[in-house]
């Protein structure tokens, strides 16, 4: 299991459309894909689950990969986070 701290800067935090996307980005990986922020801890697979950490402008969440291909998603999701 890898981790990376990695801040959301879309001007509107994660509404729907970059949550979407984010969703859409994970179900690539193999691996288990988590969004941490907080005390709570969900799939980053889950539309629902993304937009129920309600996510603002600048705030900083933890992504968790764990399994098979777990270096190339973190890698994956935290560049794709950057360039939301």
């Amino acid at each position: 299991m890898i981790s990376a701290q990695v801040t959301i800067h879309t001007p509107h935090g994660l509404h729907l459309r970059p949550a979407g996307e984010l969703a859409e980005e994970a179900l690539k990986y193999r691996c288990r894909v988590s969004l941490a922020h907080g005390d709570k801890e969900i799939s980053a697979k889950s539309l629902l689950g993304i937009l129920s950490l309600c996510i603002r402008q600048d705030t900083e969440i933890t992504v968790v990969c764990d399994g098979m291909d777990e270096q190339e998603a973190l890698e994956g999701m935290v560049q794709f986070i950057e360039h939301l």
